[in-house]
């Protein structure tokens, strides 16, 4: 009492009372009116975890003006501000894949495939050295029609940011000039195609004969085979290696009975040797769907499809291509 009888300030003796209820209520709900403790049963699942005294979680009430839906606030524009590019280099090592040396550098794996001109994600090997960039982002080329501004929308990023990381004093930018745009991502098509997941087996068979120059089965003379011969009973299921629109269906002595598919970003699809075509000129097929059967009409040794894949009027290796 001694104490409470030199506290003049009226103020001070509330913020005491205060103080000391804050301290008593928690713990007085443990107790009954006769001043006994609480059965076990009562005392609430929180306190015998260990949690503490006082409301169970679901029981505390949330303040006015709290809205629990909200997402946060961004992070600080400096974090992630274009820099000057800069290099480090990283050796593959066993195990090594673009996605877990991703992982360990911190950067999107379009990033090291662009900085590193990567055409196949598959045939990278131990010992090989790529470089790393000090930031995400991908190389563009640029076009006579580009300009900084133009480039800069197409991958939401800013014209300042361009210029800060490839140190340009000049906005105009000559054709074929490649820059660093930071932030920037590959297009689905590209990535797919330097996975090798763009396209699916048009038959589930075995390879009777590779892409690229072979002894002809026919005349013994060495020859350019144009696709992929996959072999397989007649009337098996040939199916379409890609979403497209059929663009053409005929027969000619060599590939017999054939349905060309084109696709998105210029690629288009032969299918030959069929037995039966299931489709026509000018559908649209889904990946997967059914377009003919497996035969040996044409030129042939035996059932099979043969499937070429065309990237702008140009065969490429379909191995590179498939899943």
């Amino acid at each position: 009492m001694r104490v409470l009888d030199k506290l003049k300030d009226k103020n001070l003796l509330r913020m005491l009372l205060i103080i000391s209820l804050v301290f008593y209520l928690p713990g007085a709900q443990f107790f009954s009116a006769n001043g006994k403790g609480a059965a076990p049963s009562d005392i609430p699942e929180n306190i015998e975890n260990g949690m503490g005294g006082g409301l169970i979680p679901e029981e505390i009430p949330i303040p006015a003006g709290i809205d629990l839906e909200l997402s946060g606030i961004p992070e600080p524009e400096e974090y992630s501000r274009p820099q000057l590019l800069t290099f480090s280099s990283y050796t593959f090592e066993k195990g090594d894949i673009i996605g877990n040396i991703a992982v360990k550098t911190g950067l999107n794996e379009d990033t090291l495939i662009s900085v590193n001109n990567v055409k196949n994600a598959r045939l990278m090997q131990i010992g090989q050295v790529i470089r790393i960039p000090n930031q995400d982002g991908i190389y563009y080329t640029f076009k006579a029609e580009d300009t900084l501004e133009n480039v800069a929308g197409k991958y939401n990023t800013t014209v300042s940011g361009i210029r800060t990381v490839n140190e340009l004093f000049s906005d105009s930018i000559a054709p074929n000039t490649s820059l660093f745009i930071p932030g920037a991502k590959m297009d689905w098509v590209n990535r797919q195609e330097i996975y090798g997941d763009l396209f699916i087996w048009p038959y589930a068979g075995y390879i009777t004969s590779n892409y690229g120059y072979r002894t002809s089965p026919f005349d013994g003379t060495r020859q350019f085979h144009s696709g992929l011969d996959i072999g397989g009973p007649i009337g098996g299921s040939i199916r379409a290696a890609m979403a497209g629109r059929v663009s053409q269906v005929g027969f000619d002595n060599s590939f017999g009975n054939y349905v060309v598919i084109s696709h998105h970003s210029g690629y288009r699809t032969l299918y030959a040797h069929m037995s039966e075509v299931r489709v026509k000129t000018g559908a649209y097929v889904e990946t997967g769907q059914r377009i003919g059967d497996i035969g040996i009409s044409g030129l042939t040794t035996g059932p099979h499809v043969h499937f070429t894949v065309y990237k702008n009027g140009v065969t490429v290796n379909p191995r590179s291509l498939i899943k």
